[in-house]
């Protein structure tokens, strides 16, 4: 008796806002890094005729593009707010540029919409996603435990701020768009080296 094959899962999906080139980019090697697929889009026009495809577990947006009032925003707002008893399939997280969080902190809260002030708290960025994709059942369970707090930069952070206290301050550990950047492209080449190395043979009688 021949059984169907198991179909594969699907991917998860997440849909990225953000005009700012090295943030984009850092967001995306970040997220690139679990195996989700990510999409970059540059404006907001893009942003809502992407939302039609139906193919997005997770939005992350830049709320200076959306701003508080436009089109975008209250689609994201709409979509975010659906309970899934109701069909809702699709989270928001936004993000807050540094000089901005006066502006658009109160809005957010007020509306109940979760987001990340730049720069990032690596820790925090990555629970927000997990704890959203988790809601929308787009993964099973909380992602991996972030590496990142015992890594390079974390080691690089404590020697630039070293002080009289046994932990750092939070603080210590925001980083800039371009440390993750560069943190991910070298986990990224450490992790192809290790996989290209030669395997030793220890059976081999000859040696």
């Amino acid at each position: 008796m021949s059984t169907s094959p198991t179909p594969a899962p699907q991917q998860v999906g997440i849909l990225v806002l953000d005009d700012n080139a090295p943030g984009g980019s850092a967001v995306k090697q970040i997220l690139d890094s679990e195996g989700w697929r990510v999409r970059l889009v540059a404006d907001t026009q893009m942003l809502l005729a992407e939302l039609k495809t139906g193919e997005w577990s997770l939005v992350i947006a830049n709320v200076a593009m959306t701003g508080i009032e436009g089109p975008a925003f209250i689609t994201l707002r709409e979509l975010a707010s659906v309970p899934l008893d109701d069909g809702g399939r699709v989270r928001v997280l936004f993000l807050i540029p540094e000089l901005a969080s006066g502006q658009f902190v109160v809005h957010l809260e007020a509306a109940r919409l979760p987001y990340v002030l730049r720069p990032y708290h690596l820790h925090d960025f990555l629970e927000k996603v997990s704890d959203l994709l988790v809601e929308v059942k787009a993964i099973e369970g909380p992602i991996r435990q972030v590496r990142h707090e015992f890594g390079a930069l974390r080691k690089k952070k404590k020697q630039a701020g070293r002080s009289n206290s046994m932990f750092a301050s939070r603080d210590s550990f925001s980083y800039s768009d371009e440390e993750l950047a560069e943190y991910e492209k070298q986990e990224s080449e450490d992790s192809k080296s290790r996989r290209n190395k030669p395997r030793v043979n220890l059976g081999d009688p000859n040696r």
